[in-house]
């Protein structure tokens, strides 16, 4: 696993944070909260709520690799450690040891947030929400030989049914799917 946050400015100027994880083997992510003060408690909470989402998928977690922001605290470590998983801190100044966890937070950006004025917390956890839904079940990834993470089927298979398109994002991404016979 890695996490990061990355911000976003809303339309009226405030700063929000985004706290992410990103499963590295299967590229699976977890978009763990929004908020405009992030606070020890409150990324507490989300490691927790992170950590049991993993549990609930039957994902575990070995390693946790984070940088050295002053948002995560030795309780945000604690509840990785209690799971039995070992926290790895990033090099200072190295954007390239954490890399699946920036390649993630350029997609997003590319593909959904450059694209959007972002009124506040709800809007941008709404466009999250979606945007990592599709991240997780419909977008093919490179680095797994264009496979679906959830789904683990190549994308170049044969239409054998007339293919409907889905607009995400109010239009900005485009999902294919067969249609029901």
């Amino acid at each position: 696993m890695a996490c990061d946050f990355f911000t976003v400015e809303a339309i009226r100027l405030k700063t929000l944070y985004v706290l992410f994880f990103i499963h590295l083997s299967s590229r699976r992510v977890i978009a763990a909260g929004v908020t405009a003060h992030p606070d020890t408690a409150w990324v507490i909470q989300q490691a927790r709520n992170a950590a049991m989402d993993l549990d609930d998928r039957g994902v575990s977690s070995r390693f946790l690799l984070r940088d050295h922001d002053a948002k995560f605290s030795r309780g945000f470590d604690e509840v990785f450690r209690s799971k039995g998983g070992q926290v790895l801190r990033a090099p200072i100044r190295a954007p390239k040891a954490n890399a699946h966890a920036e390649r993630w937070i350029q997609t997003v950006r590319a593909e959904c947030l450059d694209w959007t004025l972002v009124l506040g917390r709800r809007h941008l956890h709404r466009l999250l929400r979606g945007d990592v839904r599709h991240y997780n079940q419909q977008r093919p990834h490179r680095g797994r030989a264009l496979l679906f993470p959830r789904r683990g089927s190549s994308v170049h298979r044969e239409p054998t049914r007339e293919v409907r398109r889905r607009d995400v994002s109010g239009g900005l991404i485009h999902e294919h799917h067969e249609a029901a016979a």
